[in-house]
């Protein structure tokens, strides 16, 4: 089992992209992270709901094209479930132990996710109700998909 990250929007910070690769390297001898970044969508200004909704069904699109069947998938949403650290590494461990296939956490774009990404997930996360750049829920999520990993490995990271 593998864990995928997928996101839309590109990475532009060089201190986001080094925290990212640092957690992605130590996590190279534990269950391997993959990111795939999606080109999120033009917003224009002043864009109507209705073109809104489509935006997001685009994206979603391109969201869903990226997992397979049998993953298990967990969206980043401010409505989710807050979960602490250690419910965060049961679910990932749960997913290594049970589950069919990869694990896979998605960020959704400025506009948030479609319906049908919702409907496919098998989990919603919060990070709580504050919005945060999600350059910066990027790093955040990673940092805490190796924590999970520590956790599970009982490793004195999480202290």
């Amino acid at each position: 089992m593998k864990i995928k990250l997928v996101v839309v929007g590109k990475l532009k910070e060089k201190y986001l992209k080094d925290g990212i690769a640092e957690y992605v390297k130590r996590m190279g001898t534990m269950l391997p992270l993959e990111i795939i970044e999606l080109a999120d969508e033009k917003i224009p200004d002043n864009a109507s709901e209705k073109e809104a909704e489509a935006l997001k069904k685009r994206e979603g699109e391109k969201i869903l094209s990226r997992i397979q069947a049998g993953e298990q998938l967990a969206i980043l949403a401010i409505q989710g479930k807050l979960m602490s650290s250690e419910e965060v590494a049961d679910f990932v461990k749960k997913a290594e132990v049970y589950g069919t296939g990869n694990l896979v956490f998605v960020i959704g774009g400025s506009l948030g996710l479609s319906k049908e990404v919702y409907q496919r997930s098998d989990l919603q996360i919060s990070f709580g109700r504050m919005t945060l750049p999600h350059q910066l829920m990027r790093l955040v999520l990673v940092e805490q998909i190796y924590r999970a990993q520590m956790i599970n490995r009982g490793s004195a990271y999480h202290k």
